[in-house]
């Protein structure tokens, strides 16, 4: 066998790939280097779970990011257990042929309760009055110490948040290189976030998107240089390309001023009724699955979708299947938006009655992702301030909000999800090994097997 590292660059693209990335434009001249077409939708979940499996997301059932959970009756997105993903995974396949195979899985998402021999993932703790302390989960348990007084704890408001920077991308880096040298995997999956952030504040047309590229290339060289330097086999790939956008989508409030989204009202503001609703979305980027209660509204709601401006199609039952996205757990209807535009998870009609939630970072309790988190608020005087003051609030056991986000959707100038018909504006696959490259572009599928026959 031979040891080999895949880190995940998200977003880049070969548009992104030149002067202002030196060592990844190496790799591609001196390996090889392929366009990879990913799956419907091109959001983290759906395609690394189509990288570990080589399945379509009707197979191993992750159809977005997070999905309307029926039984439930209730939205939940950002998971973390594995057993949510069905099919092989890498490992196992890996395991299958040579039982001394070994992998670490850092920061890939679905990391927690895996078969894999190593993984490490963010944990952040919610103690009861509110407080969020930043932690992070790794099996086994005892390389949580080893990690923690090597680097120091994770800067989770760096991975995510207004302050997300490169922090959190070094952090991760320090981490795969110890845990490689400690333990010599076989095969080491890294998760490289840093340049999903200003691709989403600033567009991949923002001329400051330089400075990102530079910093993620100089990270990524150092790995590369370090593994090489070891004989490992080397990967990099992306999961999508991000399109530059003009402004979003509120299909919520579409759907709900058509009378079909049902809200509560706690304390005054507005909670999304999923279980009541005849209809809603769960926004994911530029794809929303819509889920209708009851199938005789099917057709109603497909015709107000295909009216409604910046969606580009929607897709019901041979359109699912044709994409691969016909489970149990995707909408009755996915919409897709116009290439220049992304769908909000707002279902409120006055930004007097947002939930308390909306103006604070919360990936778990808003029914949909939320891009606007990535931005301060605009409008408030002194955030900083604010933050400082909260936090030493939250420290002395106050229960308080951080509230210093945004509702100006139109903040988001980069977005992702559908699937480009452009393969420069598309993900990638670098490789070491050309020879073990296909002779055209990659399908996200064939990843799994192309990552094996990198390791036997």
């Amino acid at each position: 066998m031979n040891r080999t590292v895949v880190l995940n660059v998200v977003g880049l693209t070969g548009k992104l790939l030149g002067e202002n990335t030196p060592h990844l434009a190496a790799l591609a001249r001196g390996g090889g280097m392929r366009a990879l077409t990913p799956v419907l939708p091109a959001v983290t979940c759906t395609v690394q779970s189509t990288f570990t499996t080589g399945l379509m997301p009707r197979d191993h059932g992750c159809v977005a990011n997070g999905w309307y959970f029926r039984d439930l009756a209730e939205t939940w997105l950002w998971r973390q257990s594995n057993h949510l993903v069905s099919g092989e995974k890498i490992w196992d396949t890996a395991r299958r042929r040579d039982s001394t195979f070994t992998c670490a899985k850092l920061f890939w998402w679905y990391c927690m309760y895996s078969s894999a021999d190593l993984a490490v993932t963010p944990r952040p703790i919610y103690w009861a009055d509110g407080l969020k302390i930043p932690d992070f989960y790794t099996e086994p348990p005892e390389l949580h110490g080893i990690l923690r007084e090597a680097l120091g704890p994770f800067p989770l408001f760096q991975f995510w948040g207004p302050g997300a920077d490169l922090a959190s991308s070094r952090w991760i880096a320090a981490a795969a290189r110890l845990a490689y040298d400690r333990c010599r995997p076989t095969l080491t999956l890294v998760y490289i976030p840093h340049l999903d952030y200003n691709l989403q504040r600033l567009g991949p047309e923002h001329p400051g998107i330089a400075k990102d590229l530079r910093a993620v290339d100089a990270l990524c060289g150092e790995l590369i240089e370090h593994f090489r330097r070891d004989g490992a086999r080397v990967l990099v790939l992306s999961e999508y390309g991000m399109t530059q956008v003009s402004a979003p989508v509120h299909v919520n409030r579409i759907l709900r001023e058509a009378g079909l989204v049902q809200v509560r009202v706690e304390q005054g503001l507005e909670k999304l009724d999923c279980g009541a609703s005849e209809a809603f979305a769960v926004a994911d980027h530029q794809v929303a699955h819509v889920y209708v209660k009851r199938p005789s509204r099917v057709p109603e709601v497909k015709r107000l979708l295909e009216s409604t401006g910046g969606i580009d199609q929607v897709l019901a039952d041979e359109g699912k299947r044709e994409h691969g996205l016909d489970h149990p757990r995707s909408g009755e209807l996915i919409a897709v938006a116009a290439a220049d535009r992304w769908f909000t998870y707002y279902y409120w009609l006055d930004d007097a009655l947002a939930p308390e939630f909306a103006r604070t970072v919360d990936i778990h309790r808003k029914p949909g992702y939320d891009p606007v988190e990535l931005f301060l608020d605009p409008e408030r005087r002194f955030p900083k301030i604010k933050i400082g003051w909260t936090l030493l609030k939250k420290r002395l056991g106050m229960r308080t909000l951080m509230d210093v986000i945004s509702l100006d959707a139109t903040l988001v100038k980069g977005s992702h999800g559908r699937v480009s018909h452009r393969p420069e504006e598309g993900p990638l696959l670098l490789s070491t090994e050309p020879e073990l490259l296909p002779e055209r572009a990659v399908h996200a599928t064939e990843v799994k097997d192309i990552i094996l026959s990198h390791v036997f």
